[in-house]
């Protein structure tokens, strides 16, 4: 099967975590055949406060509206093997948690699920009450990746883009692609 990323930007903070993600993928883009992005309204919003800029208008991939269930990956004949939702607001976990498809967002996780491919969820938020951990559970249970927005610090990162790219880097490892990044034990390969 043919590598093909599905993208999906809420309105959770965490901006930098897509930005860095859509950054990654363009210059890896000889590891995969497509990239379609969907972002909500809320995220542009939140990622013109968070980052200063409408930047993300400039990517080289293909946006979709949250309302067009023509995309191809609210559909499984279209073979996208990976979604990724970053960051990933409660409610969006909430909906995805209880099989509630009311925009492409929430039909392309659940078909994604559905299919048995790899549903990548970066949660951001914190705390967690009880409701955002079962929401977890359900998701995980159903074979979707719960990846918080933790960023690590063995790599002794210098900026903020460097500590957010702790998270986006393992995203990118669960996701199955090829990068070079901090490794554990010395290795930066």
């Amino acid at each position: 099967m043919p590598n093909k990323i599905a993208v999906a930007i809420t309105g959770a903070s965490g901006s930098i975590y897509a930005k860095l993600l859509l950054d990654r993928l363009v210059a890896m883009k000889d590891q995969y055949e497509s990239v379609g992005v969907v972002m909500s309204k809320n995220a542009e919003e939140v990622w013109q406060t968070e980052l200063g800029n409408d930047d993300y208008k400039n990517y080289p991939f293909r946006f979709y509206a949250k309302t067009d269930f023509t995309a191809p990956f609210a559909s499984g004949s279209a073979q996208y093997n990976t979604m990724i939702v970053v960051p990933c607001s409660m409610g969006t976990l909430g909906r995805i948690a209880s099989g509630v498809s009311d925009d492409l967002i929430t039909r392309a996780a659940d078909v994604v699920l559905k299919e048995r491919r790899k549903l990548i969820l970066v949660a951001r938020e914190t705390p967690y009450n009880l409701i955002h951990i079962r929401n977890m559970e359900t998701v995980t249970l159903a074979g979707g990746i719960i990846c918080p927005a933790t960023p690590s610090y063995y790599s002794l990162p210098k900026t903020i883009e460097e500590l957010a790219s702790t998270v986006v880097d393992r995203v990118l490892d669960l996701a199955g692609l090829k990068l070079q990044s901090y490794r554990w034990g010395g290795s930066n390969l």
